[in-house]
């Protein structure tokens, strides 16, 4: 009774599964522009700020660093904006804040990669049970018209195997998208941490009215 119904399900053949890949693809093109133009918007505000906090790093101006900074996009201004906030304290309290700006930057850079790991590891395995499918379907119309004969049987086992190309036509685009952005992520996070350990080795040791000024854009608390 269960293998009845079971083939029932499996002479529907690898049709839906095609369908199935072609959305799953959909899903991960969508994925692949969105991430790409994050990433492009993010990497094209950190050259534009660069250039104008570097200095400031280097002399230690929070107060001037925390003015440039405002509301800058950017993991990067993230990270450097957790690292004032918590120089109005002391240095340990900001080596904190950096660590957990660096956390939460890490996984708004990482949202959705998993989509793209996931698709690259298990699309092949999807096309290929469409072409499983395929084959018994195939089998089985052979076996209710035997004067098909093996081409019959090729001619299903042929259009089965579209199925395995679709799922590596799926799966090889998203594991390069996915490697490429990981890449990209950690550039990006080696990038704020840098900055971050700049900001901090210039800071006061200890939390003063002095240190808590400049590191105040109005130059209070």
């Amino acid at each position: 009774m269960l293998v009845e119904r079971l083939m029932q399900v499996a002479l529907l053949g690898s049709e839906w599964v095609l369908w199935l890949l072609i959305a799953l693809s959909v899903i991960s093109v969508a994925v692949m522009i969105e991430r790409f133009w994050y990433f492009r918007g993010n990497a094209a505000a950190w050259e534009r700020l660069q250039a104008r906090v570097e200095p400031l790093l280097r002399t230690g101006d929070l107060k001037g660093l925390a003015e440039v900074l405002g509301t800058w996009p950017g993991s990067e201004a993230e990270v450097l904006r957790a690292g004032l906030d918590g120089a109005r304290k002391d240095r340990e309290a900001a080596e904190k804040m950096v660590h957990a700006a660096l956390t939460t930057e890490r996984q708004r850079l990482e949202r959705r990669l998993s989509i793209l790991g996931t698709l690259g590891n298990n699309a092949p395995f999807i096309g290929l049970f469409g072409t499983v499918l395929g084959i018994i379907r195939a089998f089985h119309d052979l076996s209710l018209d035997t004067r098909g004969g093996a081409g019959t049987v090729m001619a299903g086992i042929s259009e089965a195997l579209v199925a395995t190309a679709a799922g590596l036509f799926v799966a090889i685009p998203a594991v390069i998208a996915y490697n490429y952005f990981v890449r990209r992520t950690a550039r990006a996070i080696a990038r704020a941490q840098a900055a971050a350990d700049t900001l901090i080795a210039f800071m006061p040791a200890s939390g003063t009215a002095d240190a808590t000024e400049r590191a105040s854009p109005g130059g209070r608390v």
